[in-house]
């Protein structure tokens, strides 16, 4: 493999194990120079483990770690050339913030003249420029994290590690801070792993998102091709919201028969002829029939409860047609709900497309869902 091919991170079948509890099963991925990570999943799947083991804070029982095509398994954190940024920041209280920039560079003997030079554009590059003589008790969360994020960059890393660096902060300037983060990992063109178990964070800031569940990686793509082809129940339930219809069976070719209705499915090859689907649809993929036309998975429903959310409304209906009387809830435009006077209680038609709707074979990862 040339030097251009080669992953600037490879992490190959990692294991951890805590006394008898697996915290990491065999998890394996890869990293392109100037790529962003994030790790995604729930408490307790693993995501801390895996960034620890990657940063040589935690050794793993198994599997290997290399960084630029360096075994680094057994290496301590301190010869990895790795900057971490935690959750606490972890912040020296007793330094102002130009100094803990700069503690890491003083131990590599840098000289004074070029060390203030460096701090400052650090300072400069992370938009804290002139606030330098303050101590983080007298900056901000979002400034403190700044201040992290400078020292983590200071002695140019192969990597940077993010641990839930915005769950701390309020939801403003989360939003704000974490599109400051992506441009400037962008500008530094630094391989970056987050972890994170906000879905949006990973939704909007990573080139490609691991799902990690019970210790094991059960999903790794693009943003946009976990949400949209979830592989599993459990990735199509954690991020955003979806509509499971449960107890389809797979009657023959795309259909699937639910009680004596018909709901027609693109990913019907999913399912053998017989077995019974876990069908989903995502809320915002869900349409009201406005123009009368009938389409093969078109259906009269009743509606139930709608929640106003500003833009938009999340709508709960119930189809009167199919025999489980699922609930299905819709996302509709404001506009749309005004124009087409949308209101509790009243009958319309719904519309499930085809090409929307996602199958799943009903075993054991339904659970779950």
């Amino acid at each position: 493999m040339s030097p251009a091919e080669q992953p600037h991170l490879e992490v190959v079948n990692v294991s951890k194990l805590f006394g008898t509890v697996t915290a990491l099963d065999k998890v394996s991925f890869t990293a392109s120079q100037g790529e962003f990570l994030s790790i995604l999943g729930p408490s307790g799947c693993g995501k801390t483990t895996i960034l620890r083991v990657v940063a040589g804070l935690e050794p793993q029982t198994s599997g290997s770690v290399s960084i630029n095509g360096q075994d680094v398994s057994r290496l301590p954190v301190s010869k990895r050339n790795i900057g971490i940024v935690f959750q606490s920041y972890a912040l020296f209280p007793n330094l102002t913030a130009t100094k803990n920039v700069a503690y890491g560079l003083k131990s590599k003997g840098m000289d004074k003249k070029d060390l203030r030079k460096k701090v400052e554009d650090l300072m400069d590059l992370v938009g804290l420029s002139g606030m330098g003589e303050k101590y983080p008790s007298q900056l901000s969360g979002g400034q403190q994290q700044r201040v992290a994020l400078a020292r983590a960059m200071a002695l140019s890393p192969n990597l940077l590690l993010l641990d839930e660096p915005l769950s701390a902060l309020d939801a403003k300037v989360r939003i704000k801070l974490r599109s400051e983060i992506r441009d400037l990992q962008r500008r530094l063109g630094v391989t970056t792993i987050m972890v994170t178990h906000d879905q949006e964070e990973a939704l909007t800031m990573a080139d490609r998102i691991l799902v990690m569940d019970q210790g094991e990686l059960v999903q790794f793509g693009a943003p946009h091709e976990i949400y949209d082809f979830p592989s599993t129940p459990f990735v199509a339930s954690f991020i955003g919201s979806m509509n499971f219809i449960r107890g389809a069976v797979k009657a023959e070719e795309n259909r699937f028969k639910l009680g004596e209705s018909l709901i027609h499915a693109g990913e019907a090859n999913k399912v053998s002829n017989g077995a019974e689907a876990l069908m989903a649809i995502r809320p915002e993929d869900v349409l009201v029939n406005a123009n009368g036309q009938s389409g093969p998975n078109t259906f009269q429903a009743k509606v139930l409860h709608m929640e106003y959310k500003g833009s938009n409304f999340r709508v709960r209906f119930q189809p009167t047609q199919m025999d489980t009387n699922p609930i299905i809830e819709a996302e509709i435009a404001t506009e749309k709900i005004r124009r087409l006077d949308i209101r509790e209680g009243q009958l319309t038609d719904i519309d499930l497309p085809v090409d929307r709707i996602r199958v799943y074979e009903s075993q054991g990862s339904q659970a779950h869902a």
